[in-house]
This record gives structure tokens, sequence and C-alpha cells, in this order.
């Protein structure tokens, strides 16, 4: 696992969930860019979950599954990009996301787009410090 350190200052806005400002790993580290995973089941080849809450435990689930294979877990994550189709699912969403990752949090933004691929709610994406 890569060490990430925490860059944390009280001259900017504190983070209001399981995020950090920033993150920083050491030059040594082998950086893997995850493209976007989508709510799609593997078992079955199709989006199956519904709800924001369904679609973010099956995204979250595929991230770990691509973790893995990469030899890693979420405590690898330094950065995330959550893409949603409608802001009013932030919430819902961040309790479930929550859940999978553990202080020290990764560095995150959150982006509310027009569409998504196969008209699912959430998109993630993360960098991985290996």
């Amino acid at each position: 696992m890569s060490q990430k350190e925490v860059i944390l200052t009280d001259k900017a806005p504190a983070p209001v969930g399981p995020y950090n400002q920033a993150i920083a790993v050491p030059a040594t580290s082998k950086l893997v860019f995850m493209a976007g995973q989508i709510a799609i089941d593997p078992a079955v080849g199709k989006v199956v979950a519904t709800t924001i809450e369904e679609q973010t435990e099956q995204v979250l689930k595929n991230i770990q599954a691509v973790l893995a294979e990469a030899g890693a877990d979420f405590a690898n994550v330094v950065k995330t990009t959550v893409f949603l189709v409608d802001m009013a699912d932030f919430a819902a969403m961040n309790a479930i996301y929550g859940k999978y990752f553990t202080a020290p949090y990764p560095a995150r933004s959150s982006i509310q787009v027009a569409k998504l691929p196969l008209d699912v709610r959430v998109e993630i994406e993360c960098i991985v410090a290996i």
C-alpha cells in the first residue's frame, strides 16, 4: 500500500464528508487511473440496480474488483470523481460511499452531469497509488 499524506489547511474550507482537501503520495508510487465505473452487474452484464443507493453500492463493488486486480484496495485510492445525474442524490450516494472509504479519505470532486451511459444515476472514477 502506498503512503498517503493528508494535505489540510484551515485557510480553505474543511471537508464536509468522507474526503480530504488534498492527498500527496510518494513519487515512487505506481499510479493507476481507473476508468469511470457504473452500476453494471458483471454477473448479468447489465444494470439491474434502480435506486441511487443500489447503484452506488454496485459501482463501489465494481471499483473494489478493479482495485483487487491491481493489487490494491480502497485505502490506495487518492482521488475520486463522482458524476451524478441529480445532485439531489448526493446525500444518499455519500452515505454508501462513506461505508467503503476510511481515513485518510481520498480527495474528491462531485459533479452533476446531464446524462450518463445506460441512463445510470452515478459514475465514479478513481486515481490509485500503489
